[in-house]
């Protein structure tokens, strides 16, 4: 920034308006000049008065229809009323004095048929919405010392900001004139450099806000909207870049693959698999295995459709970097999670696992997992294989980050739900290697393209479409919950299944009845969809549907179903995050050997928990989760030779967002077409933060569904500009730029990557 846009509002637009705008967040020049309209409205187009939702703070255009003012009743003191229109639906005002001459000024400009902006909160009373106290300004009016910002041009687009209680629309627009009228090119810095807006053709930066601030016609607006957004985009990809410059520099352990005929771990891994692997799991194991084998660290996502064989293609890389003499560690968010892998580690490896060990394997290794409940002589047992070396894999959680494990040479770290971590916990964990160790990220939610670029753009990006042969597929069908036919006929299902040695998942959003909130492992509960409050301005998921009954909770359905006829003589066990890690362990293991073929639980088994036998999954409240966490839990089941069955239990009503939703997931099982579709219904929120969807956006205009071109263009800028100068010396309004939009929160985010 340069000091005009440093300088603080107060000294620019006075004490009042300062202490106003601050409330918005705005402290500084360049603050104000980056709160942009959210919308423009052009005289004589009148706001549609219907999408007004209540609570939300508004602006709208609209004509007076009448107003009188009258002594109330009730209590002492005047009342105005009036209605104004867009010429459909009607609004109320009401202003409130002592007696009747404070309000008659109010009367008189209020004239029927005046067109004005009323900004303020939409309440409602008897059933009628209404704005209480609004502030306004009426087209036509003169008072153009203070009001000139709106009515200079009334042919001229009107911006409308994001406004509060404390200051309107338009007094944002007096203030923004009053900083931006002055300033020439020199008080603008533009992180663009020129080469690169005479390639794309985009004006200057001090132009664009001119064409976003005092438009002269729509077609301006959206010129300089599109220069904006290409500015977030290029700013954004070129901090990715400059991660991916800095990442490529590193000294990392190259761990090649053993020359062909060369016996190994890998070598007899491949040799044991009962199964063939998938094209991709091929393709990208060469793609890993390459990377490994470099001298620069290796940064890879690797993503995929639920129960794609992920599992398997990150350990065919840890065993290359154990049979190239390290280690590897695979990091987990939760301890049922951590527990599960190293089952599963141990399974596929067999005799491979128990290097050492009698009836061990030649080539073997150990899989030594470390946990934070683990017992005295078991921890001291899985420190003493990662400092010695005897166990190449180490499988935690949190644990591992402790400064009490040590490995003897960390060649590969894998993270498993990477957005689950902080900065400072996988730096710790990478740390613990002489040189950088390799990085392999997972993710189990499959990523649009678009949020890869844009999130995840300083890693290379490896994904599974492909299923294993010999799964028979989920098929998912929507249950309403108040039809007692197709409730009862969903446990009758259940014991179907039981009856044939398979297991059932039964999921709730909460652990007890009494809980105001949905359980703490409950995942990205609601996913950004609240459709238990009114949408924002424009509408959107959740507008207008009615209350909702309580959320289930596991305690009480357990209850409930050992009480149904449909299960009688069924154990049925509860699993959820405040349980301790025994009775978790236990609760999983009862589940697995059909000791308790019923499984009620939280989110806790969303992602990596796998057990083949289970082929139903009974979704409460359904409609109060997310896609993408609706697809992962859906991928517990159908893991086996058996079809899977996924019942979502949802009170939605038909035609309800919620109710899309959940028609969308009876559609398809394509992870990655879900996925689109999630970020399409989405709120879209914060994509660089870890705040959920629907909460304030640090980018401004950017949107990662419409604007995956010019992201894409963006990217390829960034990179050609920071492949010649990577410090970016050459160009430090750009570097100025990436430090004032990356804040700390951000940059931890991408750290996450």
């Amino acid at each position: 920034m340069t000091r005009r846009e440093e300088e603080k509002l107060v000294k620019a637009v006075g004490t009042r308006s300062a202490n106003a705008l601050a409330k918005l967040g705005l402290e500084t020049v360049g603050d104000l000049l980056s709160h942009y309209p959210r919308r423009y409205a052009e005289p004589g187009q009148l706001t549609d008065i219907a999408r007004l939702e209540v609570g939300e703070h508004a602006t709208v255009m609209a004509r007076v229809e009448h107003a009188t003012v009258r002594t109330m009743r009730a209590r002492q003191g005047a009342l105005l009323e009036a209605t104004i229109t867009d010429g459909q639906q009607r609004l109320s005002l009401t202003f409130f004095a002592k007696g009747k001459g404070a309000l008659f000024m109010f009367e008189k400009r209020l004239q029927p048929g005046v067109t004005g902006l009323f900004s303020g909160t939409v309440g409602e009373y008897r059933g009628t919405r209404q704005l209480a106290h609004p502030d306004f300004v009426l087209m036509g009016e003169q008072d153009l010392d203070s009001d000139e910002a709106l009515l200079e041009h009334a042919s001229k687009p009107i911006p409308i900001y994001p406004a509060s209680s404390t200051i309107s629309s338009w007094k944002i627009q007096q203030a923004v004139r009053v900083v931006l009228d002055p300033l020439t090119d020199d008080d603008v810095a533009d992180p663009l450099p020129v080469e690169v807006r005479a390639r794309v053709g985009l004006p200057g930066r001090l132009a664009a806000l001119r064409m976003v601030h005092r438009p002269d016609h729509l077609g301006a607006v959206r010129t300089g909207q599109h220069r904006l957004r290409f500015e977030e985009a290029f700013v954004l990809q070129a901090a990715l870049a400059q991660r991916r410059a800095r990442a490529a520099q590193q000294d990392a352990t190259a761990r090649p693959l053993r020359a062909p005929g060369q016996a190994g771990l890998l070598t007899d891994f491949d040799t044991s698999l009962p199964f063939e692997l998938t094209e991709g799991q091929r393709a990208v194991g060469a793609e890993i295995s390459a990377e490994l084998a470099s001298p620069r660290p290796m940064q890879r996502l690797l993503q995929g459709e639920v129960g794609s064989g992920k599992t398997v293609v990150a350990l065919r890389a840890m065993l290359q970097v154990v049979d190239a003499g390290g280690q590897a560690a695979l990091l987990a968010p939760t301890e049922v999670l951590a527990a599960q892998h190293v089952r599963t580690l141990r399974t596929l490896l067999g005799p491979l696992a128990e290097g050492g060990l009698l009836g061990g394997a030649e080539h073997g290794t150990r899989v030594a997992l470390l946990t934070g409940s683990l017992g005295a002589a078991a921890r001291k047992s899985a420190l003493l294989e990662a400092a010695s070396g005897q166990a190449g894999i180490v499988v935690g959680t949190h644990a591992l980050l402790s400064e009490h494990v040590q490995f003897a040479d960390l060649g590969l770290v894998v993270v498993d739900e990477q957005h689950r971590f902080g900065v400072e916990q996988r730096d710790a964990l990478r740390a613990k290697g002489r040189v950088a160790p390799h990085l392999l990220v997972m993710t189990a939610t499959p990523i649009p393209r678009t949020v890869a670029m844009t999130v995840f753009g300083d890693l290379e990006t490896s994904a599974l479409t492909q299923v294993p042969a010999g799964r028979a597929g989920v098929t998912t069908v929507r249950v309403p919950a108040a039809n007692v036919r197709w409730m009862d006929r969903t446990w009758e299902r259940v014991r179907e299944e039981v009856g044939k040695g398979q297991r059932a998942y039964v999921v709730c959003p909460r652990i007890h009845p009494d809980d105001a909130a949905p359980a703490d492992d409950a995942g990205d509960f609601e996913a950004g969809y609240d459709d238990t409050v009114p949408a924002g301005p424009g509408g959107g998921p959740g507008a207008g549907e009615p209350d909702r009954a309580p959320l289930r909770a596991v305690l009480e359905v357990a209850d409930e179903l050992r009480e149904r006829p449909q299960l009688t003589g069924l154990e049925v066990g509860v699993l959820h995050g405040q349980m301790a890690p025994a009775d978790k362990d236990a609760a999983m293991a009862r589940f697995a050997s059909g000791e308790a073929p019923v499984l009620v639980s939280t989110t806790v088994v969303e992602v990596g928990v796998d057990v083949p036998e289970a082929t139903v999954m009974v979704i409460f409240d359904a409609d109060r989760f997310g896609i993408s966490q609706l697809h992962q839990l859906r991928g517990r089941v159908g893991r086996g030779a058996a079809a899977g069955l996924c019942l979502l239990v949802s009170d939605a009503e038909d035609g309800s967002p919620a109710a899309a939703r959940l028609d969308a997931m009876t559609r398809t099982t394509d992870g990655f077409e879900l996925a689109n579709l999630d970020l399409e219904l989405r709120r879209e929120g914060d994509v660089l933060g870890a705040a959920q969807s629907g909460r304030s956006s640090s980018l401004r205009l950017l949107r990662v569904v419409q604007d995956a071109d010019l992201i894409e263009q963006a990217r390829k800028e960034a990179g050609g500009i920071v492949a010649t100068d990577p410090d970016l010396a050459g160009v430090p309004e750009l570097a100025a730029a990436i430090r004032a939009q990356l804040d700390e929160e951000q940059e931890e985010f991408l750290e996450r990557a």
